[in-house]
């Protein structure tokens, strides 16, 4: 049986203005979301990380085998309207959260459409939900706020307006980011980057 709910996803409202975005609870089927959640890897360090330097459990690693197949690339063409179908994909995972974490900014020009899946049980914080936002320049200038709680998707295709960010907040906060990306290399230079940094914020976690 599919982790995801498609279908569902195909149905959700679709905002257009300033950016294209959809927001939905429920992506991962609520009868198999406990049994992910339990399966996301230990991660005790802020940084995004590549899904091979994580140990994922076999439910997690399912769901990751799905959002990497070609149903999902299908489902999120339709949506946006953009043919993602031989668009190279970039995953990552987030387990902890830093106070420098949530600046205000839009994706990198190499990403096309960026969907954030979350994995924590319940948000009663104030900082760590993110806002889709008017502008660059105010965090309380949005548009929408996402607790970041489990089986909830944010997806949004990347623009010059895609300004999103989150207050500042330390502690767990987990989810898988997918981006549909420009190309390969772009992906390999992007993946890069977020190792560099991972590693740099491990060392800074130990010191």
């Amino acid at each position: 049986m599919a982790i995801l709910d498609l279908d569902a996803f195909l149905q959700a409202p679709m905002a257009t203005e300033p950016f294209q975005y959809t927001v939905m609870q429920g992506f991962i089927r609520p009868e198999q979301a406990q049994a992910v959640r339990a399966d996301f890897p230990e991660i005790d360090h802020a940084g995004l990380l590549p899904v091979e330097a994580t140990r994922p459990g076999p439910n997690f690693q399912a769901l990751i085998d799905e959002l990497t197949g070609p149903a999902v690339t299908a489902a999120f063409s339709k949506k946006f309207g953009v043919d993602l179908t031989d668009r190279p994909t970039m995953l990552t995972l987030r387990g902890r959260c830093s106070e420098r974490d949530g600046r205000i900014h839009t994706d990198s020009e190499a990403k096309l459409v960026t969907a954030l899946l979350y994995f924590n049980d319940g948000w009663e914080a104030e900082g760590g939900r993110l806002r889709l936002l008017r502008g660059p320049d105010d965090l309380n200038d949005m548009i929408a706020e996402v607790p970041p709680e489990l089986g909830t998707l944010v997806a949004f295709k990347r623009s010059d307006k895609s300004f999103h960010g989150h207050e500042p907040y330390i502690g767990v906060r987990r989810y898988v980011m997918i981006n549909w990306m420009t190309s390969g290399l772009a992906a390999q230079r992007e993946l890069m980057r977020h190792k560099i940094s991972a590693t740099a914020k491990k060392v800074l976690h130990y010191a």
